[in-house]
């Protein structure tokens, strides 16, 4: 509609919205892209059981030092009640050829602000490390989680190595 030429209402730039239920609120369609509480909740426990599963798997699952700072990893992540039993029904999980480390990794990646990714890695990196030095498939398995986590490759190494480096000197 127009008065003298001037618009009255902007027609020409109708944005879509959706409305908050609860609170009436209305938003851009871009929020339904973000995260919801509960997705961002479960992303952090999901991604470090994927996480360490398959860094036990690159290594020694039956390791009682590996599994015990796995265990930590779990529980620190959210997830209080997680114990050896749940830690083996993941690994027994984790051997399902279908079993995809992909998907928790880049939920969790999503979450993830530097640097958090960082942290995360060096803590999965400790868990290789109870129980002796990183195996060649222990340090590829955290260069793959590295990736699915975004991180550029010379930037795992260095994570990696940083971390080896600390825990031989402490």
């Amino acid at each position: 509609m127009h008065i003298l030429r001037i618009p009255l209402i902007p027609l020409d730039r109708v944005i879509e919205h959706v409305q908050c239920r609860v609170c009436r609120t209305r938003y851009r369609l871009g929020v339904l892209g973000l995260p919801t509480l509960a997705a961002m909740q479960a992303a952090l426990p999901a991604g470090s059981v994927a996480a360490v599963t398959a860094m036990l798997r690159a290594g020694n699952p039956a390791s009682a030092r590996a599994r015990n700072r796995a265990i930590d990893m779990v529980r620190e992540a959210g997830r209080p009640g997680y114990d050896d039993a749940a830690l083996t029904a993941d690994l027994t999980a984790a051997d399902d050829p279908a079993a995809d480390l992909a998907p928790p990794l880049r939920a969790l990646a999503r979450q993830l602000v530097d640097p958090a990714p960082e942290w995360f890695l060096a803590d999965l990196v400790r868990v290789g490390l109870a129980d002796g030095s990183l195996s060649d498939d222990e340090r590829g398995a955290a260069r793959l989680i590295a990736a699915h986590l975004g991180m550029a490759s010379a930037h795992a190494r260095g994570v990696i190595w940083d971390t080896e480096e600390a825990a031989s000197a402490g």
